[in-house]
């Protein structure tokens, strides 16, 4: 899905100017008037950043930040809080909150951090795909073939490997071209990254 700024206040002023200013600049922006709209219509698809007020009524900022980590949403988050919410925006951020904008602030200010978070996201997001990416790919392996793959990423030889295995040479070859193939790795380097990636994630 294209990337979008989603800004969550509110305060329909607030709301309709922060839009005006994300259109006029080429970004796609999406508002809601509460956390709660926001959740309704929110899918794992969605890619961008969240603009988010962090006192609302309702669904607070930080208790929609906190829901968003339940379902693994990893889209960046910038609060926009008044004075006395510092303290609050300081521990969103220890809850991983990308940023926090104090009011008054300037556009430019906005805009710099919204491209900002924009950019994180798009970098992980590609992270995260190319992740999936390889677990999808070793989960069609065969059990034969994840043995070969843990074999061929410890360094061991075709020969070792067959007598390892208690396999042919030539069976150990194939399952190997399998392994490459399937796993769609251009070299060995490729394969023990994925390998590394595989046992990180499991």
């Amino acid at each position: 899905m294209e990337p979008q700024v989603f800004v969550i206040d509110d305060d329909q002023a607030v709301r309709d100017s922060l839009g005006l200013l994300l259109r006029s600049m080429g970004q796609k922006a999406r508002l809601f008037e509460s956390a709660q709209a926001f959740l309704d219509e929110y899918d794992g698809s969605m890619a961008g950043c969240l603009v988010l007020d962090i006192r609302m009524p309702g669904m607070s900022g930080m208790e929609l930040q906190q829901k968003l980590r339940t379902i693994d949403c990893t889209m960046p988050i910038i609060f926009v809080t008044g004075h006395g919410d510092v303290p609050m925006a300081v521990e969103a951020m220890h809850h991983g909150a990308f940023d926090f904008i104090q009011k008054p602030f300037r556009d430019q200010e906005l805009l710099d951090r919204i491209n900002q978070a924009l950019a994180w996201d798009e970098e992980h997001r590609s992270d995260d795909d190319y992740r999936r990416s390889v677990q999808e790919h070793y989960l069609n392996l065969t059990p034969r073939e994840r043995e070969v793959m843990a074999c061929v990423v410890a360094g061991l030889a075709n020969k070792v490997i067959a007598m390892d295995l208690n396999l042919s040479q030539r069976t150990v070859e194939i399952h190997r071209a399998r392994v490459m193939e399937k796993m769609n790795a251009r070299s060995l380097a490729d394969l023990v990254r994925m390998s590394l990636l595989v046992a990180r994630d499991t």
